[in-house]
């Protein structure tokens, strides 16, 4: 038995059909998402978490503030991203997404987004968009 009363083996099932989507043959993909409810309190909610936390290449976390304020998509930029980018981004472009990054973290979320949001709006292209937060250094 785990901590929070979870048998050990009652996470292997779940466990194997999460790596499936990096066992596709022939270099093809499969793509499966999952979502989970944190912060309840509950001990066995977190150490589900905990297991699969490392399994997935992306997280995606949402903002509670940015929801009850009615302010889609409410996302917390902060804390979500893709794992390894490093690997899957040339270096201007992740250069880039670091200096949006920066640029959000000095920004409150109910002003980040909306910021986004625009910004998005006025751009037709990744770069254009990422261009659009370059700052001279």
């Amino acid at each position: 038995t785990m901590s929070g009363g979870i048998g050990a083996k009652v996470l292997e099932h779940p466990k194997k059909f999460f790596g499936s989507a990096r066992n596709c043959e022939e270099g093809g993909s499969l793509t499966i998402l999952a979502t989970t409810l944190v912060d309840t309190g509950s001990r066995m909610d977190q150490v589900i978490f905990e297991e699969f936390k490392g399994t997935g290449n992306m997280e995606l976390v949402l903002n509670r503030q940015l929801a009850e304020r009615r302010v889609f998509p409410a996302i917390d930029i902060e804390l979500s991203g893709t794992r390894k980018e490093e690997l899957l981004l040339p270096p201007g472009v992740l250069n880039s997404i670091y200096t949006l990054r920066r640029v959000l973290a000095r920004m409150q979320p109910l002003d980040s987004m909306p910021l986004l949001i625009d910004r998005l709006s006025k751009t037709s292209t990744n770069a254009e968009f990422l261009n659009s937060f370059r700052v001279d250094e």
